[in-house]
């Protein structure tokens, strides 16, 4: 599934603010299929003025009736609630853990995530016409999220889980960019471990050429530095660096006399 299967409903929502703010949050996480149901907002300056340069998700919204007619393409309606009963759905999912199952998910049509009025949320009737519900944990002292803090979250999760510009992909580990984004400028993203194996390979390659291993011992090394750098999380800039002062220091020994340790492994080992 990719983010461009996604559509955001409003479901009667009744601050304009609030709905400029969510054609805002649309486009900063790629979303752009924005569809209302009941009276439009009439204010129609401060839905542009909240939305700030996302005007065009706004222009391009739809608007219907009835959630049904929303939601008549969708082959999935996701019901967002904090609320339980005998008439609500009994099993919710949190926004990351719906991202990931999304990005599993076949694209077999759009899945569309419904968003209920400010003050009532989502009636029975509406969620009893969704086919799963999610919910974002909160403090019970204070339960209630505001509609554009709400819609932010779970769009900064799909945007996380299917990817930059709608191209799906899996979510990485802790620190890992998630697959289909490209790191920012100063992001850290450590080595993954294929690029952890070249890195010890190439540390314990330049020590075997200035004949460090007079004893067997370098494929233990090579884990034990592999494991290190692991646990270190170093970045590609950083693993680079690190290489070069091993090289240099090659370098540097094909000069001069070198003395060392006649010991594989580093002290205490």
């Amino acid at each position: 599934m990719n983010l461009s299967d996604i559509v955001i409903i409003l479901s009667r929502p009744s601050e304009p603010g609030n709905v400029g703010a969510v054609c805002r949050v649309m486009k900063n996480m790629g979303l752009s299929r924005l569809r209302l149901v009941g009276p439009s907002p009439m204010e129609e300056g401060l839905i542009r003025a909240r939305a700030v340069h996302a005007g065009d998700i706004w222009e391009g919204a739809r608007f219907f009736d009835t959630l049904s007619g929303a939601a008549a393409d969708c082959s999935l309606l996701i019901g967002t609630t904090r609320r339980r009963g005998r008439r609500r759905k009994n099993v919710t999912m949190n926004p990351r853990t719906l991202a990931a199952w999304l990005r599993d998910r076949p694209s077999g049509g759009p899945a569309a995530l419904v968003f209920g009025s400010e003050r009532t949320g989502l009636e029975d009737a509406e969620l009893d016409l969704c086919n799963i519900a999610s919910h974002i944990p909160v403090s019970e002292t204070f339960p209630s999220l505001n509609l554009s803090h709400a819609a932010q979250i779970y769009a900064y999760e799909l945007f996380l889980a299917l990817g930059q510009g709608g191209g799906a992909g899996k979510a990485g580990r802790a620190g890992e960019a998630p697959a289909g984004l490209e790191p920012v400028k100063g992001e850290w993203v450590p080595l993954n471990r294929a690029q952890v194996e070249d890195l010890g390979a190439s540390i314990t390659g330049t020590l075997a050429g200035l004949g460090f291993y007079k004893h067997p011992g370098r494929e233990l090394q090579t884990r034990f530095l592999r494991d290190l750098i692991s646990r270190a999380g170093l970045s590609d800039r950083e693993g680079k660096y690190l290489a070069d002062i091993f090289a240099k220091a090659a370098r540097l020994g094909a000069r001069m006399p070198l003395s060392y340790s006649d010991s594989p492994y580093p002290e205490g080992r």
